[in-house]
């Protein structure tokens, strides 16, 4: 028999994109509260599915017995009231899945859920390991048989392996941190315990929250706790344990010295507008971004113009600071996700067309600046250019409120490799040239960094600056755990 590494072919609709990565949920309810732990999870993955569209999933435990249901989809195509009804309990996590490692099979959903000596554990990861290559080959070495090709089962295994040597689920969480590399926040189930936990750089977001009824949240971002009417309490901390066992609440903290390191693009990108992270909002951050690229790229324009969704308040905050009116030149087709179904290479432009379509009441005749959060191969960013000229813009000024991409990120954040990037070896010109504006511009690194000044915690940047919080391999394949046997 011969192994061989294996690429599935699969491109998501909008793949000149960032992509986000994944999200995760908890809750616990007190036993005198008539809340569905289902049901609450249902609705909170709704407000993270931005978060990932490919997968999601829920696990409950219902008396210290797990049950789980997930599968490729959104997550009102992956369940029902049937399916929802069926699922009682006490506690439940949840996950939205954007594959960073592993293909999107639906052995990679989660949450992940097995059966081990002590007991049973399900467990939703958001991040990204980068030593998970090592681990699993250890592991595989020891008798270890992995179902899926995702970073996560060989964090559970880990978890699992530790476990076995300490007294408490939550200890094995701490020790864990010691052996494992890179970004993650976990949602875990125990048969008497919800664990949240956040690597010791905080590079992934994780809050708490607590509704009325005396449920205890927890959640990627603090727009899934709003969506259940629920009181924001506090961020998890970097290198922090919150248990939650019998309604109480207590905490452990890894030892573990180093700067802490957020995703400065959960700001830029990932997170929902009306989300908070680390004290910040993510709405005035993209403002503030837009505000700067004002000042650092000024251009003589008739209107300032964002790419739906998350250039918009970007936009809003040029205009705001130029002085140039801001109006609504593309109009997004909500009913399109990213999974629609390419009508081939050659028809491409149809498909951005299908996606975003320029208003030429908006456009026509005058000087656009067109804002978007950023730019990766350049291809779809062309495309939107010739949409905004075809509707009869006179000048399409780009403006970027991130710098160029020019490092991969190991970390999460679905980035293609250097000679994918458009800003790769090239100047701002070139990058010009390729993508046909008038002018183009991109946020600085320094005001990147000042735009986060309300943040609690420091950032990483790595995408733009090549200074990684942690040691990284050479690079990273986000199908390296992906094989199949040829006889």
């Amino acid at each position: 028999m011969k192994y061989k590494m294996r690429k599935l072919n699969h491109t998501p609709f909008d793949s000149d994109a960032v992509h986000e990565e994944c999200g995760v949920f908890g809750i616990y309810i007190p036993d005198d509260c008539n809340l569905s732990p289902a049901h609450e999870a249902y609705t909170a993955l709704f407000a993270l599915q931005h978060r990932g569209q490919e997968a999601c999933g829920i696990a409950v435990n219902n008396r210290g017995v797990i049950k789980c249901h997930k599968d490729i989809g959104l997550v009102n195509d992956v369940f029902d009231q049937q399916i929802l009804d069926s699922m009682v309990g006490q506690m439940a996590i949840g996950h939205v899945r954007y594959s960073t490692t592993g293909d999107p099979h639906r052995e990679n959903a989660q949450p992940l859920s097995i059966t081990h000596v002590k007991g049973n554990l399900a467990v939703a990861h958001n991040g990204n390991l980068v030593n998970a290559s090592e681990l699993r080959k250890e592991i595989e070495n020891t008798g270890g048989i992995f179902r899926s090709t995702s970073d996560t089962e060989v964090l559970v295994y880990t978890i699992v392996r530790e476990r076995l040597k300490c007294g408490s689920i939550e200890e094995a969480v701490l020790n864990t941190m010691n052996v494992v590399q890179g970004a993650y926040s976990l949602c875990i189930m125990s048969p008497r315990k919800l664990i949240a936990a956040r690597d010791p750089r905080g590079m992934r977001p994780l809050c708490m929250g607590k509704t009325a009824e005396g449920a205890i949240i927890f959640a990627s971002e603090s727009c899934a706790l709003d969506a259940l009417g629920a009181e924001f309490v506090r961020d998890i901390e970097p290198g922090e344990v919150v248990i939650v066992e019998g309604g109480q609440i207590r905490s452990l903290h890894s030892e573990i010295k180093c700067k802490s390191a957020a995703c400065v693009f959960e700001y830029i990108y990932f997170a929902r507008p009306d989300s908070v992270i680390d004290g910040a909002s993510v709405e005035l951050a993209r403002q503030e971004a837009g505000k700067y690229l004002s000042i650092e790229h000024p251009v003589g324009a008739d209107v300032v113009i964002g790419v739906p969704d998350s250039g918009i308040p970007a936009a809003i905050g040029y205009a705001k600071c130029s002085g140039i009116p801001y109006g609504v030149g593309l109009i997004k087709n909500r009913y399109i996700g990213r999974t629609f179904i390419q009508p081939g290479q050659s028809k491409r432009e149809r498909s951005v067309r299908l996606k975003l379509n320029a208003l030429r009441e908006a456009v026509n005749g005058k000087r656009v600046i067109m804002v978007d959060d950023s730019i990766v191969r350049g291809t779809t960013c062309a495309r939107l250019v010739k949409l905004v000229r075809d509707a009869g813009a006179k000048e399409v000024h780009m403006r970027i409120s991130a710098p160029p991409f020019r490092h991969p990120c190991f970390f999460g954040t679905d980035i293609p490799e250097r000679t994918q990037l458009l800003a790769h070896e090239r100047t701002v010109e070139e990058m010009r040239q390729i993508i046909g504006v008038d002018s183009l511009g991109f946020l600085s690194v320094e005001a990147t960094r000042r735009i986060a000044l309300n943040c609690k915690l420091g950032f990483c940047d790595a995408c733009f600056t090549g200074e990684y919080p942690m040691e990284v391999p050479n690079q990273v394949d986000k199908n390296m755990f992906e094989s199949e046997i040829e006889l």
